[in-house]
């Protein structure tokens, strides 16, 4: 459904109705719509994404890769979304360097099962395979705006 990178129209359809399933939080807390102004649109797209923990922060990775829409909008949008999992959360997705990146794809990988097809590496692997790998798959902190102020954010919440 994703050749080159790119959703087909099932792709599409399937992702417009799971950004209205996790928008309404029917599923785990880790399952969230991604908002974000259009790179060329400057309309508000929306993005059904699970999300990786570690510890109490929250990670976004890009299971396509560096030219997936969602990613080419968050940095064209210096990073400003907008997490949306039965309230909106204002948010800063700040880029983590390709260095501090495998840990958190492994753990995507575990947490999220429909990224696993994408990344080519077994979610048991060792981290030197990950790592390996790192420079392909961009990884965003999710900063909450009201924790911009501290040194780490608190896990999203759900109300």
């Amino acid at each position: 459904m994703y050749q080159g990178g790119r959703a087909d129209p099932l792709a599409r359809r399937l992702s417009l109705l799971w950004s209205v399933v996790f928008s309404a939080g029917l599923l785990p807390r880790r399952w969230v719509a991604l908002e974000v102004v259009g790179r060329r649109s400057d309309q508000t797209c929306r993005f059904p994404v699970g999300m990786a923990d570690m510890g109490r922060e929250w990670y976004l990775v890009s299971m396509l890769g560096e030219n997936c829409n969602w990613v080419r909008n968050v940095r064209a949008a210096d990073g400003r979304a907008v997490i949306h999992r039965r309230r909106r959360v204002p948010c800063r997705l700040i880029e983590v360097p390709i260095e501090e990146r495998s840990p958190v794809i492994r753990r995507y990988l575990t947490k999220v099962p429909g990224g696993r097809p994408h990344i080519p590496v077994d979610r048991h692997a060792s981290l030197a395979e990950f790592r390996a790998i790192a420079a392909r798959y961009p990884v965003f902190h999710v900063v909450p705006d009201s924790d911009m102020d501290r040194p780490a954010c608190m896990p999203l919440q759900a109300a």
